[in-house]
């Protein structure tokens, strides 16, 4: 029988896989050696390159091996390998909102210096800053936290009333997700601004037992100012927290994956 236990590790410690492991992440897919994503974590969608065999950890779908690899050793190694790369993706997105507030505010510091010694002109700047270091710290914020309010069964177009009102919407009334309310709103309303907000079009529709909502980019639509506030403050909410996928391949559309209510 073929192993994906490893029988040597790589210079880091970490085990050096000998057959290709696709490994849980929140709700999507990662395969360990090349980094590859895929979506969403259910047996009605194979990785691609297969055939698989899922692989399966107390009744919860953990990751995908080739056939014939199999071992008690392999659910516990996608754990904790999915585990690992949840970990790592948090805390450089932690990092990099903790290094860009950082700046914001001591561009803060210095126009309120300015404006205190004579420089009045510079007070409607002043104001412009202070709300772009209070959207970092809600970001950082929205990162570090954990969610406390439990899935539910929640009405995406309900939603999107909050989260997206200038987009062009086509629902189905029975669109239901399984999902904590607070976090959707706020994840789709991120993904509402990173489409471009005022213009954005959005539509959904059943896939399997999941609700595969498409958000296409308004027109005019400009880039960030803050990257990070994008696809991956988007992926961190729909992947790791709503237990979802976001599949962002097209620069000019999202598709975001939820468990159907």
């Amino acid at each position: 029988m073929r192993r994906v236990s490893p029988s040597r590790r790589e210079p880091d410690g970490r085990p050096e896989l000998l057959e290709p492991l696709w490994v849980r992440v929140g709700g999507g897919l990662e395969e360990v050696r090349s980094g590859q994503c895929h979506g969403p974590a259910d047996p009605a969608f194979p990785p691609p390159g297969g055939p698989w065999q899922v692989v399966w950890s107390s009744g919860r779908l953990v990751g995908w091996a080739p056939p014939g690899v199999l071992s008690r050793s392999v659910p516990r190694l996608a754990l904790e390998t999915g585990g690992r790369i949840a970990r790592e993706r948090r805390a450089w997105l932690l990092g990099r909102l903790g290094h860009k507030l950082r700046s914001s505010v001591l561009a803060l510091q210095e126009t309120a210096r300015r404006a205190a010694f004579g420089r009045p002109e510079l007070l409607e700047e002043l104001y412009a800053q202070a709300q772009d270091v209070g959207r970092r710290a809600q970001a950082l914020e929205t990162v570090a936290l954990d969610a406390k309010d439990p899935p539910r069964a929640v009405v995406i177009g309900a939603v999107l009333n909050l989260a997206a009102a200038g987009a062009q919407r086509l629902l189905p009334g029975e669109a239901v997700v399984r999902a904590s309310e607070p976090v959707l709103v706020e994840a789709l309303t991120r993904a509402y601004e990173w489409m471009g907000g005022l213009g954005c079009s959005i539509t959904a529709e059943m896939a399997e037992g999941w609700w595969r909502l498409s958000l296409t980019a308004a027109p005019g639509r400009r880039p960030l100012e803050i990257p990070e506030l994008g696809e991956p403050l988007v992926r961190h909410l729909v992947d790791a927290v709503l237990e979802g996928w976001l599949d962002a391949a097209d620069p000019k559309r999202a598709l975001i994956y939820l468990p159907a209510g």
